[in-house]
């Protein structure tokens, strides 16, 4: 990703350094720290935050009410600063200052080689190791909003936010150490306020346990303030007389840690992370408490950092090609296991309420159906019943292969479900010529007609034996619209409805796995190797299939990349693109990519008629369609503006 991709899609990277350091040495400190700012200026860093009190060391103790040490921070300062001159990066420092007879715990932020704010601690711990109130005075006790350093008049206070105008959605609130550990941190307001980036600059020490509570504590913020968050722990070579720190350094974005360093290490260490605040601004724009409460006052400083010498070359963000599928196999089986305990109890609270006998469903031997029966077992066993009162119906059509069809029935069977098969040919085919349709045309009407009678004796089943159907389709074919209207797209409740197309497979062999054992789990996993297909058109001279849903709709592992950054991110077309092309790379060309995606957008605007009458079901995840919950567009609603997008891209 080139420097102008970088800063049009709205991703800004952003370094954490704990530099070689010498106690009480301001110029020692300051040549790490700008030496420091060079390397990082030379990967593409764009922020640079270093620890608390970085220019004399936290350690200073009473040297803090030494003359020599408070000149030489400030001079230290100015180097800093000057060693921003020239390049694209910001860098936060952390100095003692002396103000109207109070001495201060601060950061200043400096780039372009000046100085552009200091921001005093808010809250400053006297407790157990922590002696500051020995030193230094609460920033609520600052009586001025400007302070004199050298010859300019510099904005001073805990009110201060730091917003880039050139770089998208970029504005900075900075807090100190013990402040994100009080009960209501400053970053809290300031991420109301707009601050879309969080720097804390730290000293804390390191103590058996406290990292992996101070990660979670960083994460958890980041999350809260839908903010990323850029934490700076000072390193090994602070003062050891009481307790040693580690340097340890986090960059968390919505909750999860991009990157890490903890290295307990003499000399500097330093990483850094491409934050998307483009979608953070997205997540705020969709949470109601960004728009109810009453952001508090700053006042803003504005700075420009101007397009660098350095390219940010390749994008230090993850990128999943699977969203919805966690990488980490443990992880995915919990996910499997909580999403199939949500579609079990949603269908038996919704059994339990009408009171029905029966829980009907279409076995056609495919993934969608196949998931559908095994949460409604579930949900019948939750509710006591048989497994006899799941009522599968297997209706073979001209495009039904032996190989779904045996793992249908199979399947009906090792479950102990009541089975019934009803061929659906005749059926059709006197539909058909009562419509007038040309025989051997096998068009929509043709496929259209073997959905909504299948759909039909689901129905009038359901009502012969007292029961509900149970829908099958999943959330990748409600993007894309592919059901058929009042066919497949209807049921009585949608078990599947919050489930993306690449999770369904997963949820299967995780079933396989953990849930069943042989013969069930053998059908399982057979199943789950199937080829999808809605099998509606008749098979080939060997019996083969002609029809495969990703050689006509496109590949759902791409399809359902789209959804996931469409609809969670709120990304356009051009930024969609970019992504996937490097969650991707290797296995799709960006011509194939632009196709699909093409593709997508028109599908999912053309159907959104069918989402906006479609039956109750389950939200499993973050990403839902239901118009009664997450996504709300008319049905009429164009998509001009998206398609022009992708018409300017390149193939």
């Amino acid at each position: 990703m080139n420097a102008s991709e970088h800063r049009k899609f709205g991703f800004l990277r952003v370094a954490v350094a704990a530099p070689e350091l010498r106690v009480g040495d301001p110029a020692f400190n300051a040549a790490r720290i700008s030496e420091s700012l060079e390397r990082l200026a030379g990967e593409g860093c764009e922020v640079a935050v270093f620890p608390e009190l970085s220019l004399t060391g936290y350690t200073a103790a009473d040297l803090f009410f030494q003359r020599p040490l408070l000149e030489a921070a400030l001079a230290a300062l100015a180097t800093v600063a000057g060693a921003t001159a020239g390049t694209a990066c910001a860098a936060a420092v952390g100095l003692p200052l002396e103000v109207d007879g109070r001495l201060y715990n601060c950061a200043a932020l400096v780039a372009g080689g000046r100085l552009l704010g200091i921001v005093p601690k808010t809250f400053l711990p006297t407790s157990q190791e922590y002696y500051e109130e020995r030193w230094f005075a609460r920033a609520a006790t600052l009586g001025r909003d400007v302070v004199r350093i050298g010859e300019a008049d510099v904005p001073i206070g805990a009110d201060l936010l730091f917003e880039i105008t050139d770089r998208r959605h970029a504005c900075l609130g900075i807090e100190i150490c013990e402040d994100l550990w009080t009960v209501e941190p400053p970053s809290g307001r300031q991420a109301l306020a707009g601050a879309t980036l969080l720097l804390n600059l730290s000293a804390g020490d390191e103590l058996l346990g406290k990292a992996g509570y101070r990660r979670d504590l960083v994460r958890q913020q980041s999350a809260r303030c839908l903010a990323a968050y850029a934490y700076a722990g000072s390193g090994a070579g602070e003062s050891s007389t009481d307790y040693v720190c580690s340097g340890h350094g986090i960059l968390a974005e919505n909750g999860a840690v991009l990157a890490e360093t903890r290295e307990f290490a003499f000399e500097s260490a330093e990483t850094f992370a491409d934050f998307d605040l483009e979608r953070l601004a997205h997540e705020r724009l969709n949470n109601s408490s960004f728009s109810a409460e009453t952001a508090a006052r700053f006042r803003r400083v504005r700075f420009a950092l101007g397009e660098g010498a350095t390219s940010p070359g390749a994008l230090r963000h993850p990128v999943a090609p699977q969203p919805f599928v966690p990488a980490d196999p443990t992880q995915r089986a919990a996910n499997c296991r909580e999403i199939f305990a949500i579609q079990e109890t949603g269908l038996a609270r919704r059994l339990r309420h009408t009171g029905s006998a029966k829980a009907v469903l279409g076995l056609s031997g495919g993934l969608d159906s196949t998931l559908a029966a095994l949460v409604a077992l579930r949900a019948l066993e939750k509710l006591g019943r048989p497994a006899s009162d799941l009522v599968t119906i297997v209706m073979p059509g001209p495009g039904s292969t032996g190989r779904t069809q045996t793992n249908a029935t199979d399947l009906a069977a090792a479950l102990g479900a009541t089975l019934r098969v009803i061929p659906i040919a005749p059926a059709v085919a006197q539909h058909l010529a009562d419509i007038g349709h040309p025989e051997g045309a096998h068009d929509a009407t043709y496929e259209n007609a073997q959905a909504r009678e299948r759909t039909q004796i689901l129905m009038d089943v359901a009502n012969q034996v007292g029961g509900i159907v149970v829908g099958t389709g999943d959330l990748s074919e409600s993007a894309l619209g592919w059901c058929t209207f009042n066919g497949d797209h209807m049921s009585m409740y949608h078990v599947n409805a919050g489930v993306p197309k690449t999770l369904v497979r997963h949820l299967v062999e995780w079933c396989a796995e953990e849930e069943f054992a042989d013969p069930v789990s053998a059908l399982l996993r057979d199943i789950a190797a199937t080829p999808i297909s809605p099998e509606l058109l008749p098979l080939d001279a060997k019996d083969g299939l002609v029809q495969k849903t990703e050689e006509t709709v496109g590949p759902y592992e791409l399809h359902d990349f789209f959804l996931f950054q469409t609809i969670r991110c709120g990304f356009g077309p051009a930024k969609i693109l970019a992504l996937a092309e490097i969650a991707f790379e290797g296995r799709h060309t960006r011509a194939e990519i632009l196709r699909w995606l093409r593709v997508f957008v028109t599908r999912f605007f053309a159907n959104q008629f069918k989402r906006s009458s479609m039956p109750d079901g389950p939200k499993v995840g973050t990403v839902a369609l239901s118009p009664r919950g997450d996504w709300r567009m008319p049905s009429d609603a164009s998509a001009a503006a998206w398609l022009a997008e992708i018409e300017g891209l390149t193939p």
